[in-house]
């Protein structure tokens, strides 16, 4: 007699991942990122109101900004070796705490004492540096490898949306509050930076295994340097930034308010193109949350090539409305750019080194943006603003186009994927 088989177990479905905005701890991280991008953005606008009111001078504000860039890229630094030697948490924690001590201290230096406003931003600017590798870090270890794209996209569209609603919220709470309430305010956005986001997953050690000897702190730099050359794709994104950052970016930094003034003659095609570029920025985010390009690096070099329109746009003599699509066009690109190359180096860099890898990564960023502007104002006026904007031009789009030919460049990835991320 023939016997029926039994009918194979139906295979149950893979299930589709919970959206990262419906997970208590990645909103607990956001809300710290963000808060600590509205403190970083509200700073220099508050620092401003200062000088409208004549409680600083030009020449101090320069030199109060100036040392919280330098606080800035030292800690940088020092951030990603103590994030990866103990916690991204507990470096968040510790510099989020420095920075918020350090506003209510520049409220108390000013118009008192320039030295104490000095050191005080010179902390300040260590609390952010220090608070950005631990940031991505703590990305990394809260969040899933499926759903990293869209935690990144969700953080980026939080920076965004600060130089948009840090300015003019700080604007709007000046016509009922003075600047030394308002700096007190930017202490409190610190304080929830560093309280609100949650502890991270790291695998805990083995507590029967002896705690292995630590190297200084040049040592254990050097090695996330050495971790950083075994991905060729990194090295060519961070060329890539080098061009756009110290070349593209500080040229139409400068650029941008003369040709504003002189060709047009209004200050709006300035206030135009700023603000095209960060809702550019923002939609750009929202378009990489869901996007899965085949060749995600190839794309994402693509979108920073994109910022070469930007200096092109100025050197043309072009409909202002022009130069306003060109900087939204560059502002999607950046964000192409940005969320596949973070959600790649939280992915293929070894997790007790990730935090130092991402510091070399803020200190191209950040660190070459004021050499590049310290070079390009004496360069156009030895050679005009038409052939600056073009060599910055053509760097932007060259640049990253030789960086996407390096290997492991196409996927960033040091072998082809399987799916996206």
């Amino acid at each position: 007699m023939a016997i029926t088989p039994a009918p194979a177990a139906a295979k149950s479905p893979t299930p589709t991942p919970r959206s990262v905005l419906r997970d208590t701890a990645f909103l607990r991280l956001w809300a710290g990122t963000t808060a600590s991008g509205l403190a970083t953005w509200a700073l220099p606008f508050v620092l401003g109101l200062a000088v409208l009111h004549r409680d600083l001078g030009g020449a101090a504000l320069g030199l109060v900004l100036a040392a919280r860039t330098a606080g800035f890229l030292l800690a940088v630094a020092v951030g990603g070796v103590q994030a990866d030697r103990h916690s991204p948490r507990s470096v968040v924690l510790c510099s989020a705490l420095a920075a918020a001590v350090a506003a209510p201290l520049i409220a108390a230096g000013l118009g008192r004492s320039l030295v104490l406003m000095t050191a005080a931003a010179a902390l300040a600017g260590a609390g952010q540096g220090a608070c950005r590798p631990a940031f991505q870090a703590l990305t990394a270890e809260t969040v899933d490898a499926e759903r990293r794209r869209q935690a990144n996209a969700a953080m980026t569209m939080a920076v965004r949306s600060s130089t948009l609603a840090g300015p003019a919220l700080t604007a709007l709470l000046a016509a009922f509050l003075d600047v030394g309430t308002l700096l007190l305010g930017i202490g409190l956005l610190w304080l929830v930076a560093a309280l609100v986001p949650g502890k991270g997953a790291r695998t805990a050690a083995d507590p029967a295994a002896e705690p292995a000897p630590r190297a200084g702190f040049r040592a254990e730099f050097l090695e996330g340097i050495r971790e950083a050359r075994r991905h060729p794709w990194f090295l060519a994104g961070l060329a890539g930034l080098v061009a756009v950052v110290a070349l593209g970016y500080s040229a139409t930094s400068v650029a941008l308010p003369m040709i504003s003034r002189d060709r047009y003659d209004t200050e709006w095609v300035l206030a135009a193109a700023m603000t095209a570029y960060t809702l550019g920025a923002l939609a750009g985010a929202l378009v990489i949350a869901v996007w899965r390009p085949r060749s995600q690096g190839w794309a994402a070099f693509a979108g920073l090539a994109a910022y070469g329109l930007a200096p092109l746009s100025l050197m043309l003599p072009v409909h202002p409305v022009a130069v306003v699509a060109a900087y939204a066009v560059a502002g999607i690109g950046i964000e192409l750019f940005n969320v596949p190359w973070f959600t790649a180096t939280q992915r293929e860099v070894a997790p007790d080194k990730l935090a130092r890898v991402s510091s070399l990564d803020f200190l191209v960023s950040y660190g070459l943006a004021p050499v590049g502007l310290a070079l390009i104002a004496p360069a156009i006026e030895a050679f005009g603003v038409t052939a600056v904007l073009a060599v910055c031009a053509a760097a932007c789009f060259l640049v990253p186009a030789a960086a996407a030919l390096v290997p492991t460049a196409r996927h960033f990835a040091r072998t082809a994927p399987t799916s996206t991320d």
